[in-house]
């Protein structure tokens, strides 16, 4: 935690030692954790930064609660961090020294699930995989998917606007969110639960602390958008010769499919070769070499009409010649195969080593150009690169992972560097879905303007003027610096 002009090492100890004697006063030993009881999870996400210990952690299990824990640290000018599942990638729920961790891990469970209207009432701490289960039993679907389901937490998610697997047909995170309760900075309960899929009564705020990353509020309820339960889901997994003809595939898909298409997945040879090689347990549907592989999953409602149809459209673009070979899958069993090589990746930690991930977003037609131009730049200017290129590519997203062979220490910031620059200088995003945290701070520049970033400081000053919450992620709101 930084300190103000006005204040000495003293007096921020003083207001540490009673922030937490007054926090002692409102919650259990079991909710409030401090010193050498504070867990190893709550030390570190899934960043690669090093572990940091805070102040505190306090575990709420109410809404309620964490606006006084919330009120009590803003009335001892002492920073707050709220945390999920910890499962984020960029550092957006990393501790920060002197600061009190609000972990959302007891505030959990599904509320209310209403057919009549489709939504289901969760609290933030809820897994998403959880949220899953019960919305497929009550014969519902829950869109939002990620490889994190068993761990990430429904707040989290909906903090950071994750993307996932099938953006493509039902949108980001934000586009199943109708209603939501938080806490402001200050410490006050917003309710706003609305189960109404039309409601233009003013202005939308929850749009504020979707994808805010914590840094405007703190998710603590949310009403989902409920969609109606797949009758039959059929993918296949296909060999292209050329990005020109992945192009014209997705054009195709689109057209042929409609709004049954679910997933549009591409994968360049040099991830192929490391998911179907090196991860234990992935094998390759399709035989031979190709340029491109790609994933098409369809959800339809009837499994004689839409199966068929399915089956009828795949024979259509081989006839066509759009793809060179298929694997089309004749059950479920045939459909978790197909996925588990693009699943393969939660595995590169693994078999890869330390490395540095990337998610960006691009024009679709840019992304091979890109593809090549990143590999060749990190190739050229760092030694023993390996970079492979992945994503969702129906909705413009690109997944990228990089590192040193053998490397004792990985070059994480010169990689950063070449590929963040080589996405300005194509005209792309640095953040597809996984915010921005503290590791792509300093580059968020390179995907907004100068104009959008002082709007985004005047909104965290209107809500946050002391700055304490998730303080120095994302941009640093007092001076509109980035790094």
């Amino acid at each position: 935690m930084s300190l103000s002009p006005l204040a000495s090492p003293t007096d921020t100890i003083m207001g540490a030692d009673a922030c937490l004697a007054a926090l002692a006063a409102e919650f259990s030993p079991a909710a409030l954790l401090t010193g050498a009881d504070v867990p190893a999870r709550n030390l570190q996400d899934t960043s690669y930064l090093p572990a940091v210990r805070p102040l505190a952690v306090v575990r709420p299990d109410s809404a309620e609660g964490v606006a006084t824990a919330m009120r009590i640290c803003g009335a001892h000018g002492v920073a707050v961090v709220p945390q999920g599942g910890l499962t984020g990638l960029t550092g957006g729920a990393h501790p920060i020294a002197g600061a009190v961790m609000i972990s959302l891990e007891r505030f959990s469970g599904i509320e209310e699930l209403d057919p009549a209207s489709a939504t289901m009432t969760v609290r933030a701490g809820t897994p998403l995989e959880v949220i899953q289960k019960a919305a497929d039993e009550a014969g519902f679907f829950i869109a939002l998917d990620l490889g994190a389901r068993g761990s990430c937490q429904i707040g989290g998610n909906l903090s950071t606007n994750a993307g996932g697997n099938r953006v493509i047909r039902y949108g980001m995170a934000k586009e199943m969110v109708l209603g939501l309760q938080y806490v402001l900075p200050d410490g006050t309960l917003i309710t706003g639960l609305n189960k109404m899929l039309k409601n233009n009564a003013g202005y939308d705020l929850k749009q504020l602390f979707l994808g805010s990353e914590g840094t405007l509020g703190i998710i603590t309820r949310a009403v989902l958008r409920l969609h109606p339960k797949p009758g039959c889901t059929h993918a296949a997994l296909c060999g292209v010769d050329s990005y020109e003809d992945v192009v014209k595939l997705l054009g195709a898909a689109r057209r042929g499919l409609g709004p049954m298409l679910s997933a549009f997945e591409v994968m360049w040879p040099d991830y192929w070769q490391v998911a179907t090689v090196r991860v234990k347990g992935v094998r390759a549907p399709v035989d031979g070499a190709h340029a491109f592989y790609v994933l098409i999953e369809m959800q339809g409602l009837d499994e004689a009409i839409d199966g068929a149809r399915f089956q009828s459209w795949i024979e259509s673009v081989f006839e066509a010649g759009i793809i060179a070979d298929a694997a089309v899958s004749q059950s479920m069993g045939d459909v978790g195969a197909f996925w588990r090589t693009r699943d393969a990746c939660a595995e590169f930690g693994t078999v890869l080593g330390p490395h540095s991930a990337f998610d960006i977003g691009l024009p679709v037609t840019a992304m091979d150009d890109f593809a090549n131009a990143c590999r060749a730049r990190l190739a050229a200017e760092l030694p023993n690169m390996l970079s492979v290129y992945y994503g969702h590519i129906g909705d413009g997203n690109l997944h990228i992972v990089a590192l040193s062979e053998g490397a004792a220490v990985q070059p994480m910031a010169e990689i950063c560097a070449i590929v963040y620059d080589t996405v300005r200088a194509f005209g792309g995003t640095i953040s597809a879905e996984h915010g921005i945290g503290l590791l792509k701070k300093p580059y968020l520049g390179y995907t907004r303007s100068a104009e959008e970033l002082a709007l985004m400081a005047r909104l965290k000053a209107a809500l946050d003027p002391a700055h304490l919450l998730n303080p120095g992620k994302v941009f640093d709101p007092a001076t509109g610096d980035r790094a």
